[in-house]
């Protein structure tokens, strides 16, 4: 009998299911939407819910297609941090808090100054922004008691899916990582960080390593979903390390660059050593014994879906790719500040916003669309140096997300870069990680390299252009230079904002 594994990706924009055989070889997907809500701004939340809602929908799809007696594991991914606070029924107490929600900053800045910033990114293995999980107890312990004093479990997105597909409270590590209360180090829940916080650590859930059968399927998630009772659930990870995963970024030296909604680069470690002054996550990886790097800027291809749908709705993204290649490297001397939902690293600040530097006449849409590309290139750039600066200096990298789907992006982003880049065989990303995190959780495969070594396969590579890698190197500085130079207009626009 065939054997099949289900990856679960519950997105900020869909939850999606997707089949892979032994091989790796894509059967099947198929996604449906979420709504996102941002009542007031700063705010960024989803209904657990509708994430349940698409899911079960999706799973229904996929298995149309496959036996539900082929499907040997489930292996979950999804969008970090999100707190999906439940009562004692397991119901959610109100809409889920998200990744790129920015609320919470006066909460971080309490809880650093209480526990010491150098003492909470070695624990925690980061600063502590706004969009983790922890603050943003703290935060509805503060604005919302009524609800605060109702909660029984604490779960993020893609382990909700896990309660309701089992009954089981877990979450794997990569994502505990995430949380704010994890000693990072030692792979365990802080009690340092949970007195610190004033947290219960009767709400966090259990523990897990991403290949670790984590769950079973129970009656009534099969019964929502069609999957067979009994089917296991692998621990899985966030969406970043299972598309590091699926990418097959799984050894020292290694390096993807993901320009998504958010951008991300991220790099492997056989041991944990955090950026010196938290300006990266260090985080448990998906292997056991593994941890990674991640640089994370929150408006990547977000900033260009922005462009898109608010100043050039009627034209067709092919068209914007023309538009941008029609102009020359530097878009004569336009800048763009890609601070749009605020940032994380290098600029740990939810109040940086996006900007245009440096137009004039001459400047016109093409210009402007080039400029955003730039612009999110240079972000991209910032974190990869910090990379660098920890001995992470990769001779190539691979690039996914919505830059490897446009060659004028792509070649943007080598060049700012200065190093090859190359796409592999699938555009999956996260799915495909956990559907091989489940894969090797119940035995297919000894462990995930062996599992990327034949299921992940490079397709193209981008290599950089001496033109382009010059005129970058010299317009690099001035980009460094936009966020300390606007941080004061940013910070007196707070006001304007309600």
């Amino acid at each position: 009998m065939a054997r099949y594994f289900i990856g679960i990706d519950v997105s900020t924009t869909a939850s999606k299911a997707l089949v892979i055989d032994e091989q790796g070889e894509v059967i099947t997907s198929q996604s449906y939407p979420h709504e996102l809500s941002t009542p007031r701004p700063l705010w960024s939340e989803q209904d657990p819910e509708e994430w349940w809602r698409a899911t079960s929908q999706a799973l229904r799809d996929v298995l149309k297609r496959v036996s539900p007696d082929e499907v040997a594991a489930v292996g979950l991914t999804g969008q970090m941090h999100g707190l999906t606070a439940l009562d004692a029924q397991g119901r959610p107490l109100r809409p889920a808090i998200l990744w790129n929600d920015q609320r919470s900053g006066p909460q971080c800045e309490a809880i650093t100054e209480k526990v010491g910033a150098k003492r909470l990114y070695q624990i925690i293995g980061s600063i502590l922004p706004p969009g983790f999980t922890a603050p943003k107890l703290v935060w509805m312990r503060e604005h919302e008691p009524e609800l605060y004093r109702q909660i029984a479990h604490v779960l993020l997105p893609k382990d909700y899916i896990r309660y309701k597909l089992s009954g089981a409270y877990v979450m794997d590590v990569t994502e505990g990582s995430g949380f704010g209360a994890m000693d990072i180090g030692k792979r365990a829940w802080s009690d340092e960080m949970l007195a610190a916080l004033d947290i219960p650590r009767a709400w966090l859930p259990e523990l897990c390593e991403s290949t670790d059968v984590s769950a079973y399927v129970s009656q009534a998630g099969a019964e929502a979903t069609g999957l067979r009772p009994g089917t296991p659930i692998v621990g899985g990870a966030g969406d970043q390390p299972a598309g590091g995963v699926g990418n097959g970024i799984v050894s020292m030296g290694q390096c993807s660059l993901t320009v998504g909604t958010s951008g991300v680069a991220y790099a492997v470690s056989d041991r944990y050593t955090p950026e010196p002054n938290g300006r990266l996550h260090t985080f448990c990886g998906p292997i056991p014994g593994t941890w990674f790097h991640m640089g994370v800027m929150l408006s990547a291809a977000g900033s260009f879906r922005w462009l898109h749908d608010e100043i050039l709705a009627g034209r067709s993204y092919d068209e914007l790719n023309q538009m941008a290649a029609s102009v020359p490297y530097g878009s004569l001397g336009l800048l763009f500040a890609p601070y749009l939902t605020g940032e994380r690293h290098p600029h740990t600040d939810p109040l940086a916003r996006g900007a245009f530097v440096g137009l004039t006449l001459r400047h016109s849409l093409p210009h402007l669309v080039r400029s955003v590309m730039e612009g999110v290139a240079f972000g991209m750039r910032d974190l990869l140096e910090l990379l660098r600066g920890l001995g992470v200096r990769p001779a190539e990298a691979v690039v996914s997300g919505g830059a490897a789907n446009s060659p004028i992006w792509r070649q943007i982003v080598a060049d700012v870069m200065g190093i090859p880049l190359y796409t592999v065989n699938t555009s999956e990303g996260g799915a495909f990680g956990a559907a091989i995190l489940g894969a090797v959780g119940v035995g297919a495969w000894p462990d995930v390299p062996s599992a990327c070594a034949q299921m992940v396969r490079r397709v193209d590579t981008i290599a950089p252009e001496d033109p382009g890698i010059d005129s970058y190197n010299r317009l690099y500085p001035a980009f460094r230079g936009l966020y300390p130079a606007l941080k004061p207009t940013f910070n007196a626009l707070v006001e304007f904002e309600s």
